[in-house]
């Protein structure tokens, strides 16, 4: 699968420390930025044309910032884009199989590289459900992207 992966300053450590395990898994990756630590940087100029990339193809993307919110929130002002952070498997799986979501935020300052490596495993092989009431919500949804 194609994954697109970015962050700031503060996901920049575990964003390499991610790529060549999302690459061990047999996944293309995609590093969309930054290519060198800069504490001064903005994820907007990173995140925000991984979600453009994302919503345009069947691939998913991964965030990564200090707290993970700020990234999410970010990806999903981009028409296609459901991001959510992910902060267990337990969590990363339904987000996947109720939501469909095809962009993870990581928190790197509450995330061990274990735990982040864990979550996105988990949400790299899980599928979308299909289920009728998860599709019914999600059609709603994108509804107002219209």
């Amino acid at each position: 699968m194609k994954i697109y992966i970015a962050s700031d300053h503060g996901g920049f450590k575990l964003k390499r420390k991610m790529i060549p395990f999302l690459e061990k898994l047999g996944h293309l990756v995609e590093d969309m930025g930054p290519y060198s630590y800069n504490p001064k940087d903005d994820y907007p100029d990173y995140v925000i044309p991984l979600a453009k990339k994302v919503s345009k193809s069947k691939s998913r993307g991964i965030v990564i910032c200090r707290n993970g919110q700020g990234v999410c929130i970010a990806v999903n002002k981009i028409k296609g884009i459901r991001g959510v952070t992910g902060f267990s498997q337990k969590e990363a799986k339904t987000t996947r199989l109720d939501d469909n979501a095809n962009v993870l935020s990581l928190p790197a300052d509450y995330l061990t590289e274990v735990q982040a490596k864990k979550i996105a495993r988990v949400w790299l092989s899980t599928p979308f459900s299909n289920q009728a009431r998860h599709k019914r919500r999600l059609r709603k949804v994108s509804k107002i992207e219209k």
